[in-house]
């Protein structure tokens, strides 16, 4: 076995990368798969029939509702155009809604700016423009850590365990990597800031099969720390192959919902959506 703190069984989850919200310190996250919560309370994260778009123009979503829970994946997939990216961005406050609400952990943030939910403890990678290429990877990093008054080198050290190329290449301007390695970046950057979820656009668009896979695997790693994954992907097969729960978004409503194997498997989902 590895001392890689990530490598532990489903249900036996090391937090230290996360920001555990006091009430829960303690308490089983769970197997990994979606989590039993009392009747009547909301998921840990929820943007509930969410409806708006982007300034003044025209609904993109339409009674839109996605959620996750903690250890759990959650993808969101759809044809281009089906809102999958403006969804995840109306979750994290980019575009006003006109009717619905965003819950983290039973809080109402609806009207809390991005950066407010940042201190929250949302974690957000968007799909372009997600790192700071004339820094070092180590630069980076440290400026995930901008709202933490604490000592952030063992999170530091986590993210190295998790993506080791990046330790390897610390000193090295981030604008110099690969593709696959910048989202390794951006991904180690939001890790920084200790997040409650993490929120994921796009992570594999533009690299290799092989780079995917190796995203992919590094992402389940991450979702066994107990931290929600919500992830946005183009790539739906493969996505939905590693979710414990899957939306697929249709004119910006919820078309299909169900487990990643539910969807995988309804043949509806796979004529539509993924090729037969």
């Amino acid at each position: 076995m590895t001392s890689d703190p990530y490598q532990t069984k489903r249900g036996e989850r090391d937090r230290s990368i996360t920001r555990e919200p006091p009430h829960r310190i303690g308490d089983p996250v769970g197997t990994h798969g979606p989590t039993s919560r009392p009747e009547g309370e909301h998921p840990f994260l929820i943007g509930e029939a969410m409806t708006g778009g982007y300034g003044m123009g025209a609904d993109i979503l339409h009674d839109c509702t996605i959620a996750v829970e903690p250890g759990e994946i959650a993808v969101i997939v759809g044809p281009n155009g089906a809102g999958k990216s403006t969804a995840m961005k109306a979750v994290f406050g980019m575009l006003n809604l006109r009717k619905g609400r965003v819950l983290l952990d039973g809080e109402d943030i609806t009207h809390l700016s991005p950066q407010d939910r940042v201190a929250k403890g949302m974690g957000f990678v968007p799909q372009t423009s997600n790192i700071f290429t004339s820094m070092t990877v180590e630069e980076n990093l440290e400026m995930g850590a901008f709202i933490r008054e604490d000592d952030f080198r063992p999170t530091m050290e986590q993210v190295y365990d998790l993506f080791p190329i990046l330790k390897e290449k610390r000193r090295q301007p981030a604008g110099e990597l690969s593709g696959g390695q910048r989202q390794q970046v951006a991904v180690g950057r939001a890790l920084m800031t200790k997040p409650k979820v993490l929120m994921l656009d796009e992570p594999t668009a533009g690299v290799s099969p092989i780079v995917m896979d190796e995203l992919f695997d590094r992402i389940i790693e991450v979702s066994r720390t107990g931290i929600p994954i919500l992830m946005v992907e183009q790539n739906a097969r493969q996505a939905l192959a590693i979710a414990d729960k899957g939306y697929v978004l249709v004119q910006g409503r919820n078309g299909y919902t169900g487990t990643g194997r539910e969807l995988l498997e309804d043949p509806e989902v796979r004529r539509s959506f993924l090729g037969g």
